[in-house]
């Protein structure tokens, strides 16, 4: 999943993407409302995290441009206000959830995987079913029967991005926009190496090559 981070506080940005980062997610920061509004609108993300109090433009203003363009993606709001009266006016604005800093970063992993399993699933259900195959993404465990697959967080990520849209062919483009983030520059067969090192652990027909296309999950 690729997550927009618009949080003026560096440390904190910075913290926060390489603590998401490294629970599998790809993740883009940026420091200013009106840039935030940019980015998110290109419609490139699955989750915004929007402080409230940013140059440019506020989180407010963020939120509530984005809801009148059109846009769905789940927003997670945070500001360093309390109040029923702060947390009304950024939830009335469209945001999916709020956070009040300082927080506990467990908390804000919980609340990001909550968000995301509520659109990926329209049921709220943590669990993606391909087969005899079950993704628990709260958990972040995957199973086939009784057998136990330990995947590493990039390797969870790319088999989640292929489970979400199981039977169809998921680009290698599609793949690289999700899991790694907007600066990677690298090479781009990175992909390869994550479908061949998950075939070698779930089995070498659990995810077809569509020459030119892409790939596809199999139920098996």
């Amino acid at each position: 999943m690729r997550l927009l981070i618009v949080e003026d506080e560096k440390r904190l940005a910075v913290s926060l993407a390489k603590g998401l980062t490294a629970e599998g997610f790809a993740v883009d920061v940026v420091h200013d409302g009106l840039e935030g509004l940019h980015r998110a609108g290109e419609g490139r993300y699955d989750l915004v995290v929007l402080d409230i109090m940013l140059p440019g433009m506020n989180g407010y203003r963020v939120c509530a441009a984005l809801r009148a363009a059109g846009h769905d993606v789940p927003i997670l709001m945070l500001t360093a206000k309390d109040g029923e009266y702060d947390e009304a006016e950024g939830l009335d604005t469209g945001a999916d959830d709020y956070l009040t800093k300082p927080f506990s970063y467990v908390v804000l992993v919980a609340r990001v995987r909550a968000l995301l399993r509520r659109r990926s699933t329209g049921s709220g259900s943590p669990v993606l079913a391909v087969g005899t195959l079950r993704m628990d993404t709260a958990a972040r465990r995957v199973h086939r029967g009784e057998e136990e697959f330990f995947l590493t967080a990039k390797e969870f990520a790319v088999l989640e991005q292929l489970a979400l849209r199981a039977g169809q062919v998921v680009s290698k483009a599609e793949i690289l926009e999700h899991v790694w983030d907007f600066a990677y520059d690298g090479d781009p067969n990175i992909v390869e190496v994550y479908i061949s090192t998950l075939r070698r652990k779930l089995g070498a027909a659990s995810i077809r090559t569509v020459r030119g296309a892409g790939y596809r999950l199999e139920a098996l």
